[in-house]
């Protein structure tokens, strides 16, 4: 498993939850809630890339 994957998901979330406090301490609550919900969607898309990947290897191993 590629461990830097592991480090930039947990390095944008790092970042959005800092951008996240600072939008709220300015009183921007609305758009902290557009930024959590952007970082959400990034990493759910990294993640669906490697539940595709998975999936091809497993057929590739059971020759589907």
């Amino acid at each position: 498993m590629d461990v830097n994957l592991i480090f930039r998901i947990a390095g944008i979330g790092i970042l959005i939850s800092v951008l996240n406090m600072v939008l709220k301490q300015a009183g921007k609550e609305e758009q902290a809630q557009m930024l959590t919900l952007a970082g959400v969607v990034v990493v759910l898309l990294m993640v669906i890339q490697l539940i595709a990947r998975l999936f091809s290897d497993v057929r590739a191993v059971f020759q589907l």
